[in-house]
């Protein structure tokens, strides 16, 4: 192997499993990382996933699972949206990233005969999912941190935690060179050169409100990239999650390994005269004391193969449907998932971190009483628009191609949540985790060819002009924000936009509330133009960074917004009640976002998906249906 020169660095910004995974990627190809972190790495929001990883494995295989039905399962639950080389690759990498994983001293859950346990996920009828308790995403962070720290010790890696990401910074070229960050504590704002910006700054469930995302995953860096040139795909697709703590606060997530583990999902009711269920007169006493048969197991009747196990997006509306109905635990928005009749001892032992979350929070015990839950904003399948490099039989892609993951914008990467490639319409639950840690290891290769390889002029030697320019944006924008004065509360416009978001792009859209919220929505930006900022400290100004954050959230709330309204169809989580349906002739295609610097809005075009490996067919899950009904969804597909 060649060695670098040393004056050519990688940054990587984002101190999640994406970002670690490619850190340590980057670093063993021989190139250094400056990593920048809004937080401390192991504060990364990739330490509250829970429930698992999914992967192939000897276990799986005796059930006649492989790596093929790994792939067929994730694109169907994408409802076919995603390109299939990259699915197909990340399927087959993941029992070797497993293998890696207890390498590196994951502690995952073992059974009596000491091999790996896995447990049931939805979307599937195998047991597929390896886990570490209901903490896995904190272990699994905590064993690549532990990999990146060696490279730190090394002076391979220099950790910018505390730092802010503002913008790409982009070359005479049209590559990206570098970036412009601040430091939250001294509110210092500088560039940093760097022959290839990997963006690996997960979701932006902040942007509705209440989710069951961390505060600082807003999507603002996303946004920054969208804001500057970079296109942004099917920003429309956002996972509600079926099962979460509501708060007025924030939602917390109640992980999809306890319906894995045997929970089941109920609400009270009573049965009519024709068989279907109405309503339960006392739906709100304790549920200990409601009998068997005056209790709704809607998604086991109703999926009777997968029952509890069906994908989120099938799922959550069908609580929300419940709800809608007045069949909610006490007339509300609220259904159950009952683990109590499991082995306390086992679920302490399998679940125990969501168990105690949820005794602190709602103050219950899940294993005496049945929980209290409503679906939340937990993920986007949305993000960046990145390329890849299809293998000729498109299984799989090319593992050195330096376009791999590469946004439009040379040089600028996209991995983990903040990637749009990998999970279509809808994600199934334990492939997030797979797919960062994929992204990071298989295309960090690809970065550091790009570095190596690239005929256009090092960062290095590029003239300072371009990252004093750079510099100057943002102190500029950052004066610009201290100096408004005209009243408006950016936190109140942040709560007014979660809430809009929430109302008219989650579980239920329709063309007229998309067209409103987008009303809405102009309003809010005129608003935000008249605000003032209530800190306006040189030092850990806080108030400075989140209203920076709101401005970018309304750009990338734009993209969310136009996207819906434009796909006339019903796919995954998009579902659309004035388009009910599947709609494969015109709308088997990925949502491409270009930013409209004039109007602050974005252009929707559309680009082809690769079906190539599997082609579409319904997405039925096994429902129970009318004979009328399924001859009808055949047709439409």
């Amino acid at each position: 192997m060649s060695m670098p020169s040393q004056q050519q660095r990688v940054i990587v910004v984002g101190g999640g499993l994406a970002g670690l995974a490619a850190t340590i990627r980057i670093c063993e190809s021989g190139l250094p990382v400056d990593l920048f972190s809004l937080v401390p790495v192991k504060r990364s929001h990739s330490v509250c996933a829970q429930g698992g990883i999914n992967a192939c494995n000897e276990i799986a295989r005796q059930q006649g699972y492989s790596e093929y039905e790994h792939f067929d399962e994730t694109v169907y639950g994408g409802d076919f949206l995603q390109h299939q080389p990259p699915v197909y690759e990340m399927a087959h990498m993941a029992p070797r990233i497993i293998d890696l994983l207890d390498r590196m001293g994951v502690p995952f859950n073992r059974t009596a005969e000491g091999q790996r346990d896995l447990r049931l996920f939805g979307g599937s009828l195998y047991k597929r999912t390896h886990f570490a308790g209901a903490t896995t995403g904190q272990q699994l962070i905590y064993a690549l941190d532990e990999q990146v720290r060696r490279f730190e010790s090394e002076e391979r890696v220099t950790k910018w935690e505390f730092w802010e990401f503002l913008r790409p910074i982009i070359g005479d070229d049209g590559r990206c060179v570098g970036i412009v960050a601040q430091d939250m504590r001294t509110m210092q704002t500088r560039a940093f050169r760097a022959d290839a910006v990997v963006m690996a700054t997960g979701g932006c469930g902040i942007v509705f409100g209440k989710s069951t995302n961390s505060v600082m995953c807003n999507g603002a860096a996303a946004s920054r990239c969208y804001q500057l040139g970079a296109r942004y795909g099917n920003g429309e697709f956002i996972q509600v999650h079926p099962t979460a703590i509501p708060g007025a606060d924030k939602l917390r997530l109640m992980s999809e390994s306890a319906r894995g583990e045997g929970g089941r999902v109920w609400v009270p009711g009573m049965r009519n005269e024709d068989g279907s269920w109405g309503p339960h007169p006392d739906s709100a006493r304790d549920p200990r004391q409601v009998p068997d048969d005056e209790r709704y197991y809607f998604l086991e009747e109703k999926y009777p193969a997968y029952g509890n196990i069906v994908p989120r997006d099938i799922a959550t509306r069908e609580i929300f449907q419940v709800c809608m109905d007045g069949l909610g635990v006490g007339g509300g928005n609220m259904v159950y998932l009952d683990l109590s009749f499991k082995d306390s001892e086992e679920l302490e032992r399998k679940l125990g971190g969501i168990m105690e979350i949820y005794r602190k929070f709602a103050g219950e015990d899940p294993c005496e009483v049945p929980m209290k839950i409503f679906p939340g904003v937990h993920y986007s399948m949305g993000g960046l628009w990145t390329q890849y490099q299809p293998k000729d039989d498109l299984r799989g892609m090319e593992p050195d191609s330096p376009i791999n993951m590469m946004t439009n914008i040379p040089g600028l990467y996209a991995f983990g949540e903040v990637n749009y490639q990998f999970h279509g319409a809808n994600r199934l639950g334990a492939n997030a985790l797979l797919s960062c840690i994929f992204d990071g290891l298989f295309s960090g290769v690809g970065v550091v060819n790009h570095v190596r390889n690239h005929s256009g002029q090092p960062a290095s030697g590029m003239s300072q002009s371009v990252f004093d320019s750079a510099v100057k944006a943002e102190e500029d924008k950052i004066a610009d924000l201290t100096n408004r004065s005209g009243g408006e509360n950016p936190y109140v416009i942040a709560k007014e936009l979660g809430e809009e978001m929430t109302a008219a792009s989650t579980v239920v859209k329709s063309g007229p509330r998309l067209e409103q919220a987008l009303g809405t929505l102009g309003e809010l930006r005129d608003r935000f133009g008249r605000i003032s900022l209530s800190d306006g400290a040189v030092w850990t100004n806080q108030n400075l960074s989140w209203t920076r954050a709101v401005g970018d959230m309304i750009a990338l709330a734009d993209v969310i917004l136009r996207g819906g309204l434009e796909r006339r169809e019903s796919r995954g989580s998009h579902f659309r009640t004035d388009h009910p349906e599947r709609n494969d002739a015109d709308f088997l295609r990925t949502t491409v976002a270009t930013y409209d610097s004039g109007s602050g809005q974005a252009r929707i075009e559309y680009e082809p998906v690769e079906i190539g490996l599997v082609e579409p067919r319904a997405r039925t899950y096994g429902r129970v249906e009318s004979e009328e009904s399924e001859e009808k969804q055949e047709q439409t597909v």
